[in-house]
């Protein structure tokens, strides 16, 4: 019996061995210093500080008329595939799904404000892909990211610190809304007292350098509050989820092309042109992606899966696709290659089963795991050279409308136009790159419409 026993270990531990030789060659572990465990850790801390997706996006979508049910599956097959996309094409620990604030843009300027189908708003998503897809093989949006200079990609990352931190106190309850002053202190409820709680436990295990630290947090905080009676624990844990048929491949490409259309076309491009390119920037330099040059090796082709995922998102019904600033959490557990990529985009495939358990998780929980995030990006910031003006000014436009703005797009807007403006007025316009210069004036126009 002991012998029988002894053996089957010994298989067993053969297969784990070779399965772990696998990913390690697959996904080149150990060159990236990481391990199987730490990449599992990350891609579901990544999940569960971007899962709120599955039902946010379905919330705004829906008000066009478009069928909630079929939006929550197609939200978790287009977060699970282009994930694996990213993972395939790039071997990058970074997630993709329906970009917040694009999905806004989609519902509420496209369709509600230029009174046009949801379907003619598809369209448009998918053209304003396939043109990203042309500039991306051309090498032109490469081209147009190592065009920033140093002083404004670290305040990109700065700034969406600041802007994640930001939505993670918002989260908490501890920053609220204010009529008069926009933004005010949030009143200590048993929550924001918990979620506050979560923020020091988190400080602690990361001082301690406690692998897993913001999971163990996310988990432990719900956990507590499912006890404490502060939310409902999983009402079921299996769902069969939603056909997504009333909304898949329904694009209408030919009503998108309309000349009256095309101004939205280029909108949709130019904001996910640049909010994916200063998402990918900061990840990037925080995954330790970035070589001595300053260059991202693998930036090619994680610019080419986000254009075909800006494409898929659109033929399986949802708005522009883009790369996620949630991602940096899972990068912060340690998290380099694409197995944290797999990771993430299996348990969204998984999720669309298990809604249930995945709505038991508050907002709070979650919360403290951003707000650690939104410090790890921030630290760049020190090597910007706040003497001189003619970088310190554009690094701070941009670092701080981020968060003020709430959009990385319009941060990094102004941060390209007040730095060619201000070089233009110093006689220093040839200090630009003929592709910064062009992204300055693209910049402005996306801003004006």
């Amino acid at each position: 019996m002991f012998l029988k026993i002894t053996i089957n270990y010994l298989k067993n531990q053969n297969l784990r061995l070779a399965v772990m030789s696998i990913l390690d060659r697959v996904f080149k572990l150990s060159a990236h210093g990481t391990s199987v465990r730490t990449e599992i850790t990350a891609g579901l801390t990544t999940f569960l500080t971007a899962s709120y997706i599955i039902f946010v996006n379905p919330s705004i979508l829906s008000v066009t008329g478009m069928d909630i049910g079929a939006l929550t599956t197609v939200t978790c097959l287009v977060a699970g595939f282009a994930t694996l996309l990213m993972a395939a094409i790039a071997n990058a620990p970074i997630m993709m799904a329906p970009g917040m604030g694009l999905n806004a843009f989609f519902t509420y300027s496209l369709v509600l404000g230029a009174g046009i189908s949801w379907e003619t708003a598809l369209g448009v998503v998918f053209i304003s892909g396939i043109l990203f897809v042309f500039l991306t093989l051309a090498g032109i949006r490469e081209r147009i990211v190592y065009a920033i200079p140093i002083s404004l990609r670290l305040a990109t990352a700065a700034g969406i610190g600041l802007f994640i931190a930001f939505i993670g106190l918002q989260n908490l309850g501890l920053i609220v809304s204010h009529g008069s002053v926009l933004v005010q202190l949030g009143s200590f409820h048993p929550t924001v007292l918990l979620g506050l709680f979560g923020l020091l436990l988190c400080v602690v295990l990361e001082v301690w350098r406690i692998k897993g630290a913001l999971l163990i947090t996310i988990l432990t905080i719900s956990m507590i509050s499912i006890a404490c009676g502060f939310s409902s624990g999983p009402k079921g844990f299996l769902a069969l989820p939603p056909s997504p048929y009333p909304v898949i491949f329904k694009l209408d490409v030919i009503g998108a092309l309309k000349i009256s259309l095309w101004a939205n076309i280029f909108a949709f491009m130019f904001v996910d042109l640049f909010d994916s390119l200063g998402t990918m920037l900061a990840v990037c330099r925080e995954a330790g992606m970035v070589d001595q040059k300053g260059e991202i090796p693998a930036l090619p082709r994680m610019l080419q899966a986000d254009a075909f995922a800006t494409v898929g998102g659109a033929l399986l019904g949802t708005s522009t696709t883009t790369t996620y600033i949630e991602s940096a959490s899972g990068i912060a557990e340690g998290g380099r290659t694409g197995l944290t990529a797999v990771t993430t985009a299996l348990l969204f495939f998984i999720s669309a089963f298990f809604s249930p358990v995945i709505a038991s998780v508050p907002t709070f929980a979650t919360a403290p795991a951003l707000i650690v995030v939104g410090v790890f990006m921030t630290r760049g910031i020190g090597q910007i050279d706040f003497y001189d003006f003619q970088e310190a000014v554009p690094a701070f436009l941009t670092f701080s409308l981020m968060p003020l703005s709430y959009s990385i797009a319009n941060g990094l807007a102004f941060g390209l136009i007040s730095y060619v403006l201000i070089k233009t007025c110093l006689g220093k316009v040839s200090d630009c790159d003929p592709f910064l210069v062009a992204m300055a004036l693209f910049a402005a126009i996306s801003l004006i419409f």
